[in-house]
């Protein structure tokens, strides 16, 4: 089977709007603009791929359940506009824990191209942070 190429997006300030430490998926708005772009990513045939830092986890701000219920509204108000996303990974570690995974890391990048057989060389990295595009 070959690799594919992916895109892979950081999730705050990049598809949904940045709130600080977002408590509340009800709360959740797009950006305007992110779910056709990744609409146009998914006719395009490219894995689309968020990786996420999330240190409120290790900050004690919110549970892993947050994250994950928050991730499962955007999947939500994406499919309403016609996109969807292969996969979400997140780093719930802070900036001082020295995980793999936290970006600038590569961890969860590498973690998705193992698991979707995506082509790293010949990927892109779309975020709102310079840690964000070191991870490539």
């Amino acid at each position: 089977m070959d690799l594919r190429k992916g895109v892979f997006l950081d999730r705050d300030g990049t598809i949904i709007q940045e709130r600080g430490y977002l408590s509340d998926p009800e709360a959740l708005k797009l950006i305007p603009g992110a779910a056709r772009a990744i609409r146009l990513i998914n006719h395009l045939g490219l894995q689309a791929v968020v990786v996420s830092n999330q240190s409120g986890v290790a900050r004690g701000y919110f549970p892993v359940s947050l994250v994950e219920e928050i991730n499962r509204r955007l999947r939500l108000l994406l499919e309403r506009e016609g996109a969807f996303l292969d996969a979400m990974y997140f780093c719930p570690h802070g900036p001082a824990d020295g995980c793999a995974c936290r970006k600038p890391e590569p961890g969860m990048l590498k973690m998705a191209a193992e698991e979707l057989r995506i082509d790293l060389p010949s990927s892109y990295m779309a975020g709102d942070k310079a840690a964000d595009i070191e991870a490539i």
